[in-house]
């Protein structure tokens, strides 16, 4: 059997710099490991479409708490899936619950955590999708609870400080891929 890969889970709220950072640090990944792969939770949780009507996804069945835990369990299994057959995964995912952390600490062997964390400043000046905004409901952090990582390998704050690239290539350092 051949070595298992690496599961770099990037989580942070949304519009912390998860998806911007981990894309940066997978870009440097894959010039160490071509066979890299790169799994984003809004893709995936598109491309699963929880809910359709005339080919459409239903916006508010994709945010429901059942939803996000099964997107968030099926995205992890299948990150799991992939580790195991020696693929090194970049993970850009906001799965905001403990047990879903704690249910890949225990079952992917080389997990790295790197919590990507911002001040609500930050969150509300960026607001790249509108979430803070537009009053939308069932936002993470807003009027939905989330439970911070507590204990991750890595927190970066993504304030504003370093640019995403001086923080992709720090984590390049840091996880030995230079």
């Amino acid at each position: 059997m051949s070595e298992k890969g690496t599961l770099y889970f990037f989580t942070g709220l949304a519009g912390a710099g998860k998806t911007t950072i981990g894309g940066l640090f997978y870009e440097k990944l894959r010039e160490k490991k071509p066979d890299a792969v790169l799994l984003d939770g809004d893709r995936q949780r598109t491309a699963a479409g929880h809910s359709t009507t005339e080919g459409k996804i239903l916006l508010e069945d994709r945010y429901t708490t059942e939803a996000r835990k099964a997107g968030a369990w099926g995205l992890f299994k299948q990150c799991r899936d992939l580790t195991e057959q020696g693929f090194d995964v970049v993970c850009c995912s906001i799965s905001m619950y403990r047990e879903i952390r704690a249910w890949n600490r225990a079952n992917i062997e080389k997990y790295k955590e790197i919590y990507v964390k911002v001040t609500r400043e930050t969150l509300y000046k960026r607001d790249q999708k509108g979430l803070y905004s537009s009053g939308a409901k069932n936002v993470v952090g807003v009027d939905l609870p989330w439970d911070e990582p507590g204990e991750p390998d890595v927190v970066v704050q993504n304030d504003g400080e370093e640019s995403p690239e001086q923080i992709a290539a720090r984590l390049e350092e840091l996880f030995d891929l230079t």
